[in-house]
């Protein structure tokens, strides 16, 4: 019997503002909340601090190991940047009330200014998502490497407002062209003081990733493997799978919050070709899709 080829995950520790958290022996579960009255998934939903608060705590009760809160949308073709006073006073709230109710709370910070990045850490998170990869905000590079902190550099081709609008890349095109944008991004951090335990790589699955090239690169996943750094995967939601979806749908194209079930087959996906973390929105149902995805893998050692 010939066994199926899976993504075998090297084991590390991430290391973060104030501890390390172990990587590579199951899946690391990262919870989504928006702060955001325009977020494509679920947008205006927790866009009250209590609502928020209460939102990320339930995602800990629910098996998130993580909870990543982000002020600003980057929402494809309809993207309004936010301006950092505002951004700030969305997100702190939010921060400062999980931790007084979790201390021990795992928090990230998704935004790629500086500014917010410094006031989220000072408020008690750990990890800096910034979906630029340190390219919108020079400054940004500088307060992570200051702070010591976990860092997520994401891929990202683009502006969101160009994001229709670039030319699609041949299938075989779209994992290179991703391994060599996040090498440059890996090495202009190293560069900037930010130490390899810190770095977490993320491919930006739809960040101008277009319609099925996103196919491409989950396929693909397993090749950016090489880069050397844990793997963190976002597909949840995303309208790449609405899209595939709409056959099922009388050619309508799914919307958002009826994606759960495609979100967690792309999960399921993305971990058995070496994901490491995984973005999610429904954190329960993703524990569970998580379990088994760990258990194929644990078998296939």
């Amino acid at each position: 019997m010939t066994e199926m080829p899976f993504a075998l995950r090297a084991r590390s520790y991430w290391k973060l503002r104030t501890r390390s958290l172990p990587l590579g022996e199951r899946t690391v579960l990262m919870g989504v909340l928006n702060i955001t009255p325009d977020s494509f998934s679920d947008g205006g939903a927790f866009d009250s601090p209590d609502a928020a608060i209460e939102h990320g705590l339930q995602m800990f009760e629910d098996g998130a190991d993580l909870v990543d809160v982000g002020g600003e949308s980057t929402r494809p073709g309809k993207h309004k940047p936010v301006g950092i006073r505002q951004e700030i006073d969305r997100v702190i709230p939010v921060l400062k009330g999980i931790l007084r109710h979790r201390p021990d709370a795992i928090l990230s910070i998704d935004t790629y200014k500086s500014q917010t990045a410094t006031a989220a850490l000072e408020a008690g998170a750990e990890i800096v998502n910034d979906v630029s990869g340190f390219l919108w905000d020079e400054a940004m590079a500088q307060v992570c490497a200051g702070a010591r902190c976990g860092v997520v550099l994401m891929h990202t081709r683009g502006r969101p407002e160009e994001w229709y609008s670039l030319p699609l890349f041949e299938p075989n095109q779209v994992v290179p062209h991703v391994r060599q944008a996040l090498q440059q991004r890996l090495d202009d951090a190293l560069k900037a003081g930010i130490e390899r335990e810190q770095i977490v790589l993320d491919p930006g699955f739809g960040f101008g990733i277009i319609g099925d090239q996103n196919y491409s690169l989950l396929a693909g996943l397993d090749g950016l493997g090489g880069l050397g750094q844990p793997l963190l995967a976002g597909v949840s939601r995303k309208g790449f799978l609405g899209r595939t979806l709409s056959p099922l749908y009388r050619g309508k194209d799914v919307p958002a919050d009826r994606r759960g079930n495609a979100s967690l087959a792309a999960v399921t996906a993305t971990i058995l070709a070496g994901a490491h973390l995984v973005r999610v929105h429904d954190v329960r149902p993703s524990r569970e899709a998580a379990a088994i995805a760990d258990a194929i893998l644990a078998a296939s050692t």
